[in-house]
């Protein structure tokens, strides 16, 4: 269950999601579905899960200049998991 959620997404759009709608955001692992991160959350967090959407971002390629020349490099996918609790739960992030 540890594997399949990677970090929670802190970020200032992801704080709204959670003031307002309830909505947290976590990485996941690329092979997981919404099942299991439903459960993985439940488990982790002790929390009631009412839905999960999930967002796959695609790799992409990366150029940089540099004295040397042009590097060139590949952005690796991710997964995210958009995770909304039952009204009344939160997950205290900062408390772990």
């Amino acid at each position: 269950m540890s594997n399949i959620l990677i970090k929670p997404i802190i970020t200032e759009k992801a704080t709204k999601l959670s003031e307002k709608l309830g909505k947290y955001a976590f990485k996941v692992a690329k092979d997981a579905n919404k099942i299991q991160i439903k459960a993985a959350v439940e488990k982790m967090f002790s929390v009631n899960v009412v839905d999960v959407a999930t967002s796959v971002t695609p790799g992409k390629l990366k150029t940089k200049s540099t004295k040397k020349g042009v590097v060139t490099g590949m952005k690796s996918s991710s997964k995210k998991a958009y995770i909304t609790l039952a009204k009344g739960e939160t997950i205290d992030f900062y408390s772990l």
